[in-house]
């Protein structure tokens, strides 16, 4: 669908990159959500963002607000002059914020991964001029995240921009959340005039992940960056972790390299972005398939079996270096690569062995 989108500024906002979208990750109580306001209000932050409604991986923990929370956003509004922006998961919500005259509203990952959910809120949006940004889905699912403005654009909307928080896993990494960058890089291609924003925040999972992940967004020409901000951090009642205080967050804006240069196409950085995003999968692919061995080698040891199973062995080489043919990569190059990793595969399953 070719979509002809609109700006998603509001008056005063300063189109300089990076945008930025700041606030704590949930409205906690009326005083923390002013304290917080106030705080990025004076270091010219000119929209504000606070979770009302928060949808948790497990029951028990804080769910948000509710309702009441619009209202201390509405003060916000009143008392700094700045923005305000909220998450949506339901008509009701969109209804409620509405309603409380948010000025911007944006639809989580656990959302847009539900195509009901998200027409849902399309279908409630109906004639209503207001920007709406929407998180990637859970999963690495290009098309996924595409579907959703096609359903918000299909209702009339031309307001919309994208934020990438990354992309869950199980396995143990560095990140809370995958960046993938090269799945926001593709969507960038696909939709050339949709602003993308990053969010540090749930990518990181860590506050001193916030300062490179920026930086890295900015150099992948990401038009602006939503970043969690609490008065106090370690007293959050969600996701303490992720959050930095007021001041923190303008020394890490001020400390942003912004590089300007147009191109018609990606620049060498960019594609060292992706090679690097690329190498990361492979280093978290080679350890999932090192665990893999060890439950092998855990087996075998239970079944009095051989370390080395030759036939496997050849079988292996054999039939992924036929795949890598296809694949344009030098068999050569292909076998090299599977003998090293068979190799740590023997090391690590006589370390069971011995135990």
């Amino acid at each position: 669908m070719e979509m002809e989108l609109e700006s998603i500024l509001l008056p005063g906002v300063d189109p300089q990159r990076p945008i930025i979208i700041s606030g704590p990750c949930s409205a906690e109580t009326e005083e923390q959500v002013m304290g917080a306001a106030h705080q990025l209000a004076s270091k010219g932050v000119k929209i504000f963002r606070a979770g009302i409604w928060k949808p948790r991986t497990k029951p028990g923990g804080f769910e948000g607000i509710g309702a009441e929370g619009l209202q201390w956003l509405k003060r916000v509004k009143k008392e700094t002059g700045m923005y305000v922006a909220t998450e949506v998961a339901t008509k009701d919500h969109v209804f409620e914020a509405l309603k409380a005259g948010i000025d911007i509203l944006w639809i989580g990952a656990r959302t847009t991964v539900n195509p009901f959910a998200v027409q849902e809120i399309a279908d409630a949006l109906k004639g209503v001029d207001i920007p709406v940004l929407i998180k990637n889905p859970v999963n690495p699912d290009l098309e996924l995240w595409i579907g959703a403005f096609e359903r918000l654009y299909g209702a009339g909307l031309r307001r919309l921009g994208a934020i990438h928080r990354g992309f869950s896993s199980y396995d143990k990494k560095m990140y809370r959340n995958l960046p993938l960058w090269h799945i926001p890089i593709e969507l960038r291609r696909r939709m050339p005039n949709l602003p993308i924003f990053c969010d540090p925040s749930h990518i990181g999972g860590k506050r001193e992940l916030i300062a490179p992940l920026s930086q890295q967004a900015m150099d992948l020409s990401f038009d602006g960056l939503m970043i969690e901000s609490h008065p106090c951090p370690d007293c959050a009642w969600s996701d303490a972790s992720q959050q930095i205080t007021p001041d923190v967050l303008d020394y890490v804006v001020n400390l942003l390299v912004i590089r300007n240069e147009t191109q018609t196409t990606e620049n060498l950085a960019e594609l060292r972005r992706q090679i690097d995003g690329i190498d990361e999968q492979l280093l978290e692919l080679l350890a999932k398939r090192m665990r893999i061995s060890r439950e092998i080698g855990v087996y075998k040891k239970e079944h009095n079996m051989p370390i080395l199973q030759s036939p496997r062995y050849s079988e292996i080489l054999e039939k992924r270096s036929d795949m890598g043919q296809t694949m344009d990569l030098n068999t050569d190059f292909v076998k090299e690569i599977l003998k090293e990793i068979h190799e740590e595969s023997v090391r690590q399953q006589m370390i069971i062995m011995n135990e």
